[in-house]
Parts: C-alpha cells; structure tokens; sequence
C-alpha cells in the first residue's frame, strides 16, 4: 500500500457549506443545481443495498415499485439521467418500427435539442422537429401537419411522437395530449413523454400523475430536476419493454451496483420536495413580474418554474447581463438560452 498513497479526502468547513447553499440560492441557470438536505443525506447514508445488476437492491427494487403504481405503468427501471432514459425508451420504440424511422417531436424539445444528436447516433432515427403554430405546445394540427404516416421513398415513416411537458416551463394540457395520442393510435405511432419536469404539471392541474402518463407507451421522469436529487430518472411502461431497456441499459454501460444511496435520495425528494413546487410557480410568477416591471419581455407562459425572457427588449445585452450579475456579491448566475429556472 506505500506505493498507492491516496490521500483522504478534504472535507469541506462549515463556513464552505453555509456559502455553497448561499450560492445556490441565486442561481437559476437549471433546477438541477441544488445540494441534497440533510434528510436526504442521512437516507442515502442509511441505505441498505444490494447489487441493482443483480436486481437485488433493495430501495432502488422499492423505488421502481412506487414509480410503477404511481404512474399506473406495469414496470419502471431507474436511470442515470433524463436523456439516458429518453434515448432507451426512443430506441426501443423506432426499433419496433418502419424503417427508416422519424420522431416527431416539438422544434425544442430536449430529445432533438439537448441530447447531443442521440436519436442520430444510437438509433440512426429521423428528427421532424415542428414549430408548434397555434399554442406554445404541439396542437393535433400541427402534428396531423408533419407526421409522415404512409410509406414511401421520401421521407422518413413517423415511427414516434415525443412529447415534453412541462417544455420551457409550459404545461401542455392533457386534452390536448389525449387528442394527439388518438391520432398516434389510430396510425400505429408509438407515443413517448419526456416528462423530465412532468411534477410540475402534476401540482399545478391538482390531477393525478397516472392520468398524465395514461396516453404514453413510455414516460421518462427525472428526480434531479426540480425535486433536489442528486442523480437519477426512472423510466416506466410495459414489463416486456422495461425489460427490454434493461439489458438496453447494460449494453450501452448503463448498468449500475449499489444504486440504493441514489434511490433513497430520489425516494425523499418525491415525499419532501414535491409538496413545495407549487410555492416554486408562484415564486416563478414572481420574478417574471419583476422583469417585466424593469422593461423585459417574457415570451413565454410562465405556467410552473421557468421564466422565458427577452432582455433585448429593455435595451440591454444578454451577455453583459451574464456577466454583471455574476459579478454581484452573491452572485446570480444566469443561464445563457434567455431563461431562469427557479428549483
């Protein structure tokens, strides 16, 4: 052992901590920066694990349970992230499908926008990105408009429609979603939701999570958005396709061991956190009036915890902006896409 010295680890002094909290505080680049509370901490460091490979881990086994029930889902598989549960679900989806396969999905949707080219990349998929024309979501018009629904030598067979709700803070309501789903089935399209902030849209409609899900084949939800987990998504639908995305997931290096701290964490920021998004929305709602009180324009509906902005309306460059912010003491730390995220 004298020829590996490792060096213990540096731990953190009180005063670190208490500024680290004071920071995040004024940070709304992303709902994902937070610290995990002490409840949290003492959960994860209590766990009790097994071997998630193995399916013998305890509270990830309980967590996917509860996801199952909750989401009126026959199975459910916890994740490392959002997009490693988007890209599962998607792949398995156009892999049941015509060939070539095309996802229609919102122009902005973080599975064509954020997710580094991976429809592409893992499943050689098409993206038909459609620029919603009569409401800040994708309307049956617009999808009806852009799905490529008979074969031919063209373009690529719509094999999937991916929705996002909550997408840039706006909830798309779930008639309009049952309207689009109709239509998917009547077509043989797979539906899949990234409902990566889908809680938000759960608190404020007061309407179950599982009427939510109810018109997907697959639904991703992430526990670091919004919620304060440190790490993790769950991906749910049917036992033979949870499945199939688990040896997916072991295949592409997903496949995790002692995911029981990661599980327990999530598990308490469904029972803590939660119950506090809606004072997050009116939060929200707050800062928007303050923008606007200062000349800002805010372009988007702020329905939950994202406030969607246009500085260059009151005259000021959204660079400098970044810049002199982040030079306050705290300091706010902006984002650079004309949002604020407030978790």
């Amino acid at each position: 052992m004298d020829a590996l010295h490792i060096p213990a680890p540096r731990i953190p002094t009180e005063a670190e901590k208490e500024r680290a909290y004071v920071v995040l505080g004024f940070d709304v680049r992303s709902d994902t920066v937070t610290l995990p509370s002490a409840r949290m901490q003492a959960a994860m460091a209590s766990a009790v694990c097994g071997d998630d490979m193995y399916g013998t881990d305890g509270p990830t086994n309980e967590l996917q349970t509860l996801m199952a029930q909750l989401t009126g889902k026959e199975a459910a598989l916890f994740m490392a992230s959002g997009t490693q549960s988007n890209q599962l679900a998607l792949h398995l989806h156009v892999s049941h499908g015509a060939f070539p396969p095309g996802v229609l999905c919102d122009h902005r949707a973080h599975v064509h926008a954020c997710e580094l080219g991976g429809l592409a990349f893992h499943s050689r998929a098409t993206v038909q990105p459609v620029v919603p024309a009569h409401a800040p979501y994708l309307t049956l018009p617009d999808v009806a408009a852009h799905a490529q629904v008979e074969p031919g030598s063209m373009a690529a067979r719509t094999c999937v429609i991916s929705l996002e709700n909550t997408l840039h803070g706006t909830i798309q309501p779930l008639e309009e979603i049952e309207r689009i789903a109709a239509y998917a089935r009547a077509r043989h399209i797979r539906m899949h939701l990234d409902g990566a902030r889908l809680w938000h849209a759960v608190v404020e409609s007061g309407l179950p999570l599982a009427r939510w899900c109810a018109p997907f084949d697959t639904v991703s939800l992430c526990f670091s958005k919004g919620l304060g987990a440190p790490i993790g998504s769950i991906l749910v639908g049917t036992r033979a396709l949870i499945q199939e995305a688990r040896c997916l997931r072991k295949a592409f290096g997903g496949g995790m061991r002692q995911t029981g701290v990661l599980a327990a964490a999530a598990h308490v920021a469904l029972h803590d956190h939660l119950p506090l998004l809606r004072a997050t929305h009116a939060l929200a709602r707050r800062v928007a009036d303050e923008m606007q009180a200062c000349g800002v324009r805010i372009t988007a509906p702020v329905d939950t915890n994202v406030v969607m902005y246009d500085l260059a309306a009151a005259g000021w460059d959204p660079a400098e902006a970044v810049l002199r912010a982040s030079a306050l003491d705290p300091p706010i730390l902006l984002g650079r896409r004309h949002q604020c995220i407030v978790a």
